[in-house]
């Protein structure tokens, strides 16, 4: 019965809430402006900083042509082997150039590299945001060792409601079923809270962004 009595009062309180709900202190407010500052940097400048900061790996492009030899001076580097694409803008590209990959998707070994674009590129957070309407599906988001991101400045927004209201427009009749957000190589606090990395995706993640606006 107390607990009953109990719920009562809680209700009550509820209810008389709602009835007169109380004045607003401060009605000028503007609830929807961004409370964050990003001083003087472009979106460029603050995608590559907060990208880096959770260990992303960025390298700015000039065009395609520059992201090619980018591409092929990091796999020198790093001794990239083996490369994976699936979508067709991108192996148009790397075909133009004869560049080595495969678009098999039923072998994927340890020590790959897949090779993908994105939706969108957070400045604010230094995220890609990338989904299953892609051409890469699911699996090169998460299977590949070496994850390489093909993103374009246009792309660039200053906050993640801006990359979902940008997806909205995009896919008004057929939104993506899955829809993820990439910030830096993927890590994990759950064991014994150490912090681990890679923990269930790629161990490098590289963000080629090709500058496609014109500047006058």
């Amino acid at each position: 019965m107390e607990e009953s009595t109990t719920r009562e009062k809680i209700l009550k309180r509820i209810r008389q809430a709602l009835i007169h709900k109380t004045v607003s202190r401060f009605p000028s407010i503007d609830w929807e402006k961004n409370v964050y500052s990003s001083g003087d940097l472009s979106l460029e400048e603050q995608f590559a900083k907060a990208f880096t900061a959770v260990g992303g790996k960025f390298v700015f492009c000039e065009n395609e042509i520059d992201f090619i030899e980018q591409l092929m001076k990091e796999a020198t580097a790093n001794n990239w082997q083996r490369f994976y694409c699936w979508e067709q803008e991108i192996c148009g590209l790397l075909d133009t150039v004869e560049f080595p990959y495969t678009s098999e998707d039923y072998d994927l070994p340890e020590g790959m590299v897949g090779i993908t674009s994105c939706e969108a590129l957070v400045a604010r957070l230094g995220s890609v945001i990338v989904s299953s309407a892609q051409g890469s599906g699911r699996r090169l988001f998460v299977v590949p060792t070496t994850h390489v991101i093909k993103a374009y400045t246009s792309q660039l927004v200053p906050e993640m409601k801006d990359a979902l209201l940008a997806m909205r427009e995009r896919y008004p009749d057929n939104f993506p079923s899955m829809i993820a957000s990439l910030t830096g190589p993927s890590r994990t606090a759950d064991i014994e809270k150490t912090l681990v990395t890679p923990a269930h995706g790629p161990r490098d993640i590289f963000v080629f962004l090709i500058d496609d606006i014109i500047h006058h």
